[in-house]
């Protein structure tokens, strides 16, 4: 048997979305821009896809710019608003707990003469709205926060901060990473106060290569890539149509019976920590004194004492079991996780921490297998260790 439960790195696609993208590929190929049958049909794929992505944000298709993921969509939030606002304040914010597609960015910015603020949080991962409040200015641009942290699941009050930012700074943009959240929750961005939303589709079960930002009408930004002016000039550059008709595909299936697939991860994630506490020397990040419903239904952080996270991966990858240590997008230059150390994880567990992640494909009997295989692993890197 396989456990896979690294779905916050990627998930598979399901089985419509793989259908609808070999029709794509293989019949409806045109160009979307082209003015023949061929290519319009091909754009049917694209409008379908954006109104499908309105939909489910209560938008308009005129607010949502496709993209190739959800590190374009940051970058594109990022620096097309500082480029599209050269006026408006030089002074920008973030988190420690930013995945690296906004903390690279915020430091390009810092090098085209911005002052970058990164906000401490608390031991569950949480933004404190006292600090986010003193720290918004007169000549404070942005503020960018996620929605939910990808390495340890820590779920922000978009609504709440973004009301603060706001009311400090009515001219405030503010940008939410909705990469780990978008299709974990409902999201309308006009009622909780986002001008800018990063998505991106292989994790919910779309294709790599695709995603979107959402850009509040009225909010100016700047295209970052430029050519031949597709999708009103904000994003040049053939679309994608086999990933942008899977994503399309995805989200559509995602949102079915929502609150069902929530109530199942909750279950799931419920039974991996109920099963790692009961074992000697792990212990579970991001959830004291806390609901489990206080955080993203899929992530689960646990600290192994004593044994290094690459080394117990490659020992659960031996049973078939798969995970992540920190952030898999990164993952291949390993370092000591900011994350961990903002939530004040002890030192000596920072780099013995996995992230184990499910979907709405993850069954039961998978996590039960991991536990199992957690289990059988841990004591036999204890003793190797030890000697």
């Amino acid at each position: 048997m396989e456990a896979y439960l690294d779905n916050a790195a990627t998930t598979r696609v399901f089985p419509e979305v793989r259908d609808i993208m070999l029709q794509v590929m293989e019949k409806d190929f045109g160009n979307p821009s082209s003015r023949h049958t061929k290519g319009i049909d091909a754009e049917g794929y694209v409008t379908r896809a954006v109104q499908q992505i309105a939909s489910t944000l209560k938008c308009q298709p005129k607010e949502i710019v496709l993209t190739s993921g959800g590190t374009e969509s940051n970058n594109m939030a990022l620096i097309g608003t500082a480029l599209a606002n050269p006026r408006a304040g030089k002074h920008v914010i973030t988190t420690r707990i930013e995945h690296a597609s906004v903390h690279e960015p915020f430091g390009r910015l810092e090098q085209m003469g911005y002052e970058t603020q990164y906000l401490p949080v608390d031991q569950n991962g949480h933004v404190l709205p006292e600090v986010l409040e003193a720290a918004v200015r007169e000549d404070t641009l942005l503020v960018s926060v996620m929605m939910v942290n990808n390495e340890m699941g820590a779920l922000e009050d978009i609504k709440k901060l973004s009301a603060i930012a706001k009311k400090k700074n009515p001219n405030v943009i503010f940008h939410v990473d909705a990469i780990q959240a978008y299709g974990k929750y409902k999201i309308v961005p006009k009622r909780m106060g986002i001008d800018l939303m990063s998505v991106s589709g292989h994790k919910i079960h779309g294709p790599k290569g695709s995603g979107f930002l959402y850009v509040r009408d009225g909010v100016k930004i700047s295209p970052i890539i430029l050519g031949g002016g597709q999708q009103r000039g904000m994003r040049s550059g053939t679309e994608n149509v086999p990933a942008i008709a899977g994503m399309g595909e995805a989200i559509r299936i995602i949102y079915q019976d929502h609150a069902q697939k929530v109530e199942q991860l909750y279950a799931l994630k419920k039974r991996l920590i109920d099963g790692l506490l009961a074992m000697e020397g792990v212990t579970v990040n991001g959830i004291n004194e806390i609901a489990l419903e206080e955080t993203a239904p899929h992530i689960v952080s646990a600290s192994f004492a004593g044994i290094k996270s690459e080394v117990m991966l490659h020992a659960l990858a031996q049973e078939g079991v798969y995970v992540s240590s920190g952030s898999a997008c990164s993952s291949n230059h390993p370092e000591l996780s900011g994350t961990l150390r903002a939530i004040g994880v002890d030192e000596r567990l920072l780099d013995s921490t996995l992230r184990f992640s499910f979907s709405v494909l993850s069954t039961p009997e998978e996590v039960d297998y991991a536990l199992t295989a957690v289990d059988k692993v841990l004591p036999m890197l204890r003793r190797f260790i030890k000697k």
